[in-house]
């Protein structure tokens, strides 16, 4: 049943005492906190959070119903209101005395709708008459207004995360008005207005805060309106229009969601992705932004990007003495009448007494999604991505089909779009840094690294790797697949790290396609280097032309001449070493025991001689006398020279 459920219900909800007649439950959006309020706090308030890893508990003297109650930031105040016209504080810092103080809002004859904490002693009343901005001074136990605006309003809503307070405002309730929120400053963002459908005109409130939310999507702020179907209109259904509240210029239509079903609906926001629920169908959809709309000119039209779906189905464990508990849990009812949804991702069960995240599954996304790079463009955008996209791609190599190279070069041009954008985010901190030039100007933040960045050791080890130990995949496709992930890579000038050319080399050797590595290096397909150098070396015994390719790009490397003199000392070629390291001008640094090692080991007198003579020749000319330095540890190579050659035959020193 459960599959396909791209959506869930997160395994540890917060559990709090269900609704009934003496219990009443409240939530605080900006602490992401439950209070279960029994009989007005005087039998007892449990607090509890998702964030919050013990409850907290107390008691409060019963004044009457409770309308509104939430701690501040840090939960060091505690606010609660119980009459429309002011609004009871209590401390809850050690060492203070814990006794209530009150504030009454300052409009005359003003009703105060609910109060907002901006901070942890900064609070916002909201009245049908306007919006007042409060300093609370705990050790004072008063508050002192900062300042306030007279505005007709409807009703109001909060961003906790923005610290944006929208208030609805005119006849119709469709004129919203902003206020931002920060470090004790209130300031007035331009208002706007939610253009409603088609109707007669109404001279009563039109727009409901129902049919309204705020959320950040992708780093920025949007008012999210649910226009709902209407008789006069030819639309299909309805509609989630976003609305970019941006803090320095004015608010813009920017997208609509297209529904094509009409009833009830209830919008939350999940790894940025918009997920609107249909109660009469029981089931959820989502749309991302992000993904290629289709632009009319003002506003990108969205379709949903996978079929809808139920939310995961969710099983409540039976409660009780432990005789009980080894019951099978019970079902829970999803899109139940009593679900009350909050922002961004926060769903309430008031009846069961429970509070979820809810959260976006991204493996049956895998199956529902066809088109690769579509998915692709879907995964990359979201928070735990990386493993899905690797086994995307393991999967996408090894299909009966095995995919075309042209859906693969997509894939992994997708993924290194975004390792490059790190890799230059990357390089313009370091430089700032090394270069002190950030000093006067806001501090660069260091670019954080998303699970969307995929760089060549997770594809080499998740992925290619793997794919080329299967032995059932055709080599010419193998070979491929490995040249177009370098390709891509060199498209966006990221250096190609020697493990991969690696992989192609033993690839190739394995299935003794010489031709194609000579080739490949011949015209500098595979980059020079020195691991690449010794690899090639190593393969000497099966393809002898490799030793010859390994001089080859070790010369061209010009910082690898040490490298080349082992190789060929290595392979008893002496001479050819000293002509080498003569023809680049290294031969007066050298060590002279090294060479002479090189020369006995090859059971040559006559090249021993050589190399011996020449030695002698380069300590006259250095030096002005033909021996050999203690430091040289050439004694042993002088007592054979003699030896085989007599003494007579050493070099005598020049006289002057």
């Amino acid at each position: 049943m459960s599959r396909g459920c791209y959506l869930a219900l997160c395994a540890r909800p917060v559990q709090f005492e269900k609704a009934n007649p003496v219990n009443c439950v409240f939530f605080d959006e900006a602490n992401k906190q439950v209070f279960a309020v029994r009989s007005g706090g005087a039998t007892g308030v449990v607090v509890k959070g998702l964030e919050d890893k013990n409850p907290i508990s107390f008691r409060m003297e019963d004044k009457g119903e409770v309308k509104c109650i939430k701690f501040s930031l840090g939960n060091k105040i505690l606010a609660v209101q119980r009459t429309s016209k002011s609004v009871d504080f209590l401390n809850f810092i050690p060492d203070s005395p814990q006794l209530e103080y009150t504030q009454e809002c300052k409009t005359k004859n003003a009703n105060i709708l609910g109060f907002c904490w901006t901070s942890s002693t900064e609070i916002v009343f909201i009245t049908d008459q306007g919006i007042e901005f409060y300093q609370v001074l705990p050790e004072k136990r008063s508050l002192k207004l900062v300042k306030n605006q007279n505005i007709n309003v409807n009703w109001y809503m909060y961003c906790p995360e923005s610290s944006v307070i929208l208030l609805s405002t005119t006849v119709l309730g469709n004129v919203l008005q902003p206020f931002y929120f920060k470090g004790g400053t209130m300031s007035k963002l331009p208002k706007f207005e939610i253009e409603l459908p088609a109707a007669p005109k109404s001279s009563k409130l039109s727009l409901s805060e129902r049919d309204i939310a705020m959320a950040t999507i992708y780093g920025q702020l949007y008012v999210l309106y649910l226009r709902h179907h209407s008789r006069t209109s030819n639309s299909s259904g309805a509609e989630v229009v976003l609305y970019h509240l941006p803090r320095e210029s004015s608010c813009k239509k920017m997208h609509i969601l297209k529904l094509n079903r009409t009833g009830k609906f209830a919008l939350n926001v999940v790894d940025n992705l918009v997920v609107v629920h249909h109660q009469d169908t029981e089931t959820s959809v989502i749309f991302d932004i992000k993904l290629k709309g289709e632009f009319d000119g003002t506003v990108t039209l969205h379709q949903l990007v996978l079929p809808a779906r139920s939310i995961q189905p969710y099983q409540i464990p039976v409660a009780g003495p432990a005789s009980v508990t080894n019951q099978s849990p019970v079902p829970c009812k999803l899109y139940s009448s009593s679900w009350i949804v909050f922002q961004p991702d926060i769903i309430i069960s008031a009846s069961e007494g429970y509070l979820w995240n809810l959260e976006v599954k991204l493996e049956p996304v895998v199956n529902l999604l066809p088109d690769k790079g579509k998915l692709m463009d879907f995964l990359l955008q979201r928070k735990e991505c990386k493993m899905v996209i690797l086994s995307v791609c393991s999967q996408m190599l090894s299909e009966p089909d095995r995919g075309t190279l042209a859906v693969i070069a997509t894939v992994f041009d997708k993924l290194n779009h975004e390792y490059k954008k790190y890799l230059e985010a990357e390089q313009s901190y370091t430089m700032v840094v090394e270069t002190g030039q950030s000093r006067g100007n806001p501090p660069l933040k260091r670019p954080i690294r998303t699970q969307a960045v995929i760089d060549q050791s997770d594809m080499y080890t998740h992925v290619l790797s793997v794919f080329t130990e299967k032995k059932e995949a055709p080599h010419k496709f193998t070979t491929a697949v490995l040249m177009e992930y370098i390709r891509s890579l060199n498209q966006f000038q990221i250096a190609v790290q020697h493990y991969l050319y690696e992989l192609v080399i033993k690839t190739l050797v394995q299935h003794n396609l010489f031709y194609m590595l000579h080739q490949f290096l011949q015209y500098h397909v595979l980059s020079d280097s020195k691991p690449l150098a010794c690899l090639l070396l190593s393969l000497e015994s099966i393809y002898p032309p490799a030793h010859q390719l390994s001089l080859d790009m070790l010369k061209r490397l010009s910082t690898a001449n040490d490298e080349i003199v082992e190789v060929l000392l290595s392979k008893h070629q002496v001479l050819a070493a000293l002509r080498f390291i003569r023809g680049v001008g290294g031969h007066d640094s050298i060590s002279a025991r090294k060479f002479l090692d090189a020369a006995k080991q090859a059971a040559d007198n006559m090249l021993f001689y050589t190399i011996f003579r020449f030695f002698e020749q380069r300590n006259q000319r250095l030096r002005g006398n033909p021996n050999f330095t203690p430091g040289e540890h050439c004694e042993e190579h002088v007592t054979f020279f003699k030896q085989i050659f007599g003494e007579q035959a050493l070099m005598k020193p020049t006289a002057f």
